[in-house]
């Protein structure tokens, strides 16, 4: 499937779910909450930006919130490689709170790596409530190989690369570059456990955190995972 055809299949996904949802309410239909994947960002015209503009001509009248790890663009797409997960977490939980439109709950659509930082933050940040999470590419658990890098030049996806390959679970690694949190090593599963900063522990394969199964099981009603084509 090539890259726009994968593009509209994902949009036109997405749209069917909140659509169905949208056709429960009476008045005002529910806001939606979006989180971007690694090399994008909360706005661009040819990705978020676009479903986003879908979104309010298919559900009238309803609210998105996309986003924004950082003060500006540029900011939000170099914090989702190098902002560690669990900072960017704090940052959209911190947004969300502050945004009253979202004060009755949502529902929200994760792409890629987006997809599992709003399971955390069901997990670590449940007020106000995610509705429905609509999952779309998201690795929840882990990745093994890094495809393409998005914005990141050639050569800098290169060292990225060679840099999981050979040292993702060092401690500067895991606290300076994103992917590393989520590389899951299926060959040596002890040390993913013992370093992995942040996807180990949202998966609880640590330690069970009871607080974690708490609150995905009063959180959102429905989850739903939509595979993204290579």
């Amino acid at each position: 499937m090539s890259a726009g055809n994968n593009f509209r299949f994902i949009t036109c996904s997405v749209l069917l779910i909140f659509s169905y949802f949208a056709e429960n309410v009476a008045n005002e239909p529910t806001p939606i909450v979006m989180w971007h994947g690694m090399g994008d960002s909360c706005c661009a015209f040819y990705s978020l930006g676009a479903i986003k503009e879908k979104l309010n001509a298919s559900i009238p009248g309803v609210y998105v919130h996309s986003l924004k790890i950082g003060d500006n663009f540029l900011e939000d797409v170099e914090n989702g490689y190098f902002m560690h997960p669990d900072s960017q977490i704090e940052m959209a939980c911190e947004k969300i709170q502050q945004d009253s439109q979202l004060a009755n709950g949502f529902n929200a659509i994760g792409f890629s790596q987006g997809a599992q930082f709003l399971r955390a933050l069901v997990q670590r940040c449940p007020t106000p409530r995610i509705k429905n999470l609509i999952s779309v590419g998201g690795q929840h658990q882990g990745v093994y190989g890094l495809p393409n890098c998005g914005a990141l030049s050639n050569n800098a996806c290169d060292y990225i690369r060679k840099l999981l390959n050979h040292a993702a679970y060092i401690d500067w690694v895991q606290k300076g570059l994103v992917q590393a949190t989520y590389w899951h090593d299926p060959l040596n599963e002890e040390e993913y456990k013992k370093n992995s900063s942040f996807l180990a522990d949202i998966n609880n394969e640590l330690v069970i955190n009871e607080t974690y199964k708490t609150n995905l099981l009063v959180s959102y009603s429905n989850m739903f995972k939509v595979k993204s084509s290579k």
